[in-house]
């Protein structure tokens, strides 16, 4: 697979983890100025709207990959988002993984190293 195609894929992961950042500060915003209901605080955070502006342009960079590399290709990539997005609530929220959560993430790597360096 061409370097520009991975990258690409990289870049759609941490979007999606950053999306998903977004949308953990909208929840918990939301969750604290809920006077008027849970529907009215989310559609009205900035936080929320944004998050789903990101996640647009990621599903028009999504269809442009998919332009470029087969499905069963480009698919394996959106793993990454389980390593990025745990990472970004460590360290933006401090919770706390542990080391189950690490051997998971290693096969799940493992896999699609696999994936990356022997499918044809």
């Amino acid at each position: 697979m061409k370097l520009a195609n991975v990258t690409m894929l990289l870049l759609l992961s941490l979007g999606m983890s950053f999306g998903q950042v977004l949308f953990k500060v909208a929840a918990d915003h939301a969750k604290k100025t809920m006077v008027n209901g849970f529907f009215q605080s989310l559609v009205t955070n900035a936080y929320f709207i944004i998050a789903v502006a990101v996640y647009g342009v990621l599903t028009l960079l999504w269809v442009w990959i998919l332009t470029r590399v087969p499905l069963s290709r480009a698919y394996p990539f959106l793993v990454l988002a389980f390593v990025f997005t745990p990472a970004f609530a460590v360290f933006i929220f401090d919770e706390a993984v542990n080391i189950w959560y690490g051997i998971g993430l290693t096969l799940v790597l493992s896999g699609l190293a696999i994936l990356v360096l022997k499918a044809n």
